[in-house]
């Protein structure tokens, strides 16, 4: 990461979780783990190769985990890590603006 997004916490955050699809993942995994074909029927207009680059992304920065069960078929699950967790206040207030928002 350029030094300017480490210099700005606001920057980070919306580095980490600023695009359309992210916090709705987040969102998502706050009520618990999900396999890919959930998160998938729970965002029916979004493709499957950005929900992929999405969770790659969030796993990548440490934000959920992925778990891959040897079973046959192969299971694979979704979790919020515990610094993912805390992004539930966060993901919260939007929501609450979201709805004030709408109701204006």
């Amino acid at each position: 990461m350029e030094q300017t997004q480490m210099d700005c916490p606001i920057e980070l955050t919306v580095q980490l979780i600023g695009n359309k699809w992210k916090p709705i993942i987040i969102h998502h995994l706050l009520e618990g783990k999900k396999r890919f074909n959930e998160l998938k029927r729970l965002l029916p207009n979004i493709s499957q190769k950005i929900l992929t680059d999405n969770l790659r992304a969030l796993e990548e920065d440490g934000i959920i985990t992925r778990t891959v069960y040897p079973e046959v078929p192969v299971r694979v699950e979704y979790e919020l890590t515990d610094i993912g967790r805390r992004l539930y206040k966060v993901i919260d207030e939007m929501r609450d603006w979201g709805e004030e928002y709408r109701k204006d």
